[in-house]
């Protein structure tokens, strides 16, 4: 299959609302797929490579080779050169990789570019989530969505579920089971602004469970006999990185099991650390000592739980889990009991809580009203000072705004802490486009510099330590609530009040 019939599906998906359509095109694309070509094109359909990581970033996209008059490239050159991409390494590896995307490139068209860039980037915004693909792959293939999504979530990938649905069918499908030492998709939750809203939601009026939630690493832990795995949310295998977490997991009085938990940083008080001193654990096995905490049991000595209402799956998880490692949780139906565990978790410098239906199974892979979320919301008003052109759907338009925060003894009175593009309409795009041309002073490559007048509203989790801004702080998971009209840039937030954000 040629990468210009992905790239223009990728076009059409992304062109319309309509999730009917959207479904449609992606399946008529699967339909015309060699089976050896379907996992390379169900992951490209998803905005995602194969390979999780190739070493390349904008800085290495930002000066292409002349686009290609005609298409040219197929999906199977395409991944065989990332993968080339992925492998290198050591002396002489960024002139070989320098090289190697210039020739994958240039074979290219100018919309192939595009595409390419945008899916290195993380930025095919087409609205080809998973559960789109599910979709797609069931229409496609003639069998019940409902067979897809279980064997997704129990094989952890709907890249491998569509080679089976199309070579197996249902009944391959069906063989698909929880097996120990292979991770599956996680249960997700979805969010409520208070706990009350999520208590309605999730206990209908009767008791939930409201769990602590721990700002940290989140893990399954999988052992069979002495052998352990450990993985991350996204399905990386993070073993060989956490040799206390496998520790915990022999000590533990069972032959086999799967649990699911955070793993996080502590300070001498038993506090959490900040969220990036965890985090760095995924990356490398670096001197970060963590501690594990767990929240749920979905197998035990050769019985799957995923179907067990949580209240049981709890019961099994306390008599194999010591108190030590279980995430603090209450049962109650009283908001005011609820407010109070709240107001003592978040005192204890933990990220709020997720309440949950005593009754729910385990849905794994799934987002839905069983496990909400209730985080209390940070805003900052920061000035832009600089934008970046967008890429894939927001081609054309200035995207990715980057943050300051007021201090009089920088340069220019700012002190930029990170960038954002989350949580901008077409209406906002379209508006900010314009507004921003109008205070450029300077460019840089495909970044527009401002004038520093443009407040905003941003809503963030919290603020990290890095190396990477003047400050020594960045955002995390910043996202534009509103532009400030009504505010001027000396009205916006000083670094000092993110530094007390930071402190909190």
């Amino acid at each position: 299959m040629l990468l210009h019939d992905l790239v223009t599906t990728s076009g059409a998906v992304a062109a319309t609302r309509s999730r009917k359509a959207k479904v449609a095109a992606i399946a008529e694309l699967l339909a015309r797929a060699d089976v050896d070509e379907l996992e390379i094109v169900t992951a490209y359909l998803g905005g995602t490579l194969l390979q999780r990581r190739t070493g390349l970033g904008w800085r290495g996209l930002t000066s292409l080779p002349p686009p290609a008059d005609s298409p040219s490239l197929d999906v199977r050159e395409v991944d065989a050169a990332f993968a080339a991409l992925a492998g290198l390494a050591g002396a002489g590896s960024q002139a070989a990789r320098s090289t190697a995307v210039a020739d994958l490139f240039g074979r290219a068209t100018a919309e192939e570019q595009a595409w390419l860039r945008g899916v290195v980037t993380g930025e095919v915004r087409q609205g080809a989530l998973d559960a789109l693909v599910q979709e797609a792959v069931a229409a496609a293939t003639g069998v019940h969505l409902s067979a897809v999504r279980r064997a997704a979530m129990l094989s952890g990938s709907t890249v491998a579920v569509a080679r089976l649905a199309f070579t197996g069918g249902e009944a391959a499908l069906a063989r698909v089971g929880l097996n120990v030492l292979r991770p599956v998709l996680p249960m997700l939750a979805s969010s409520a602004p208070t706990v009350a809203a999520a208590m309605t939601k999730a206990g209908r009026g009767g008791p939930v469970s409201i769990d602590t939630k721990l700002d940290g690493i989140r893990i399954q832990v999988h052992r069979a006999g002495d052998a352990v795995r450990i993985a991350t949310r996204s399905l990386e295998d993070i073993t060989a990185r956490l040799p206390e977490v496998v520790e915990v997991a022999r000590s533990l009085p069972a032959e086999s099991f799967v649990l699911d938990g955070e793993a996080l940083a502590l300070d001498e008080e038993g506090r959490p650390r900040p969220f990036q001193e965890t985090a760095s654990r995924t990356a490398q096995a670096s001197g970060v000592h963590v501690t594990p905490y767990f929240f749920d049991l979905l197998h035990l000595d050769g019985v799957d739980l995923l179907e067990a209402p949580l209240t049981e799956r709890v019961i099994a998880l306390e008599r194999l889990v010591p108190p030590r490692h279980l995430a603090e949780r209450i049962v109650t139906a009283d908001p005011e009991e609820a407010s109070a565990f709240v107001a003592r978790v978040l005192d204890a410098g933990h990220e709020g809580v997720v309440v949950k239906d005593p009754a729910a199974p385990y849905d794994a892979g799934r987002r839905g009203a069983s496990w909400i979320k209730v985080k209390p919301v940070h805003t900052l008003d920061l000035v832009v000072l600089a934008v970046e052109w967008g890429s894939g759907r927001r081609r054309g338009w200035l995207s990715n705004i980057h943050l300051g925060a007021r201090d009089d003894t920088a340069e220019g009175g700012f002190v930029m802490l990170g960038k954002t593009f989350k949580g901008m309409t077409d209406e906002v795009l379209a508006w900010q486009t314009e507004r921003f041309l109008a205070l450029e002073t300077h460019r840089e490559g495909h970044v527009v510099f401002v004038r520093p007048e443009q407040v905003v509203e941003i809503a963030l989790d919290g603020v990290q330590q890095s190396p990477r801004y003047p400050a020594g702080m960045a955002l995390r998971f910043a996202r534009v609530v509103r532009y400030r009209e009504d505010k001027t840039a000396g009205e916006a937030d000083t670094v000092a009040t993110v530094r007390d954000l930071f402190g909190r």
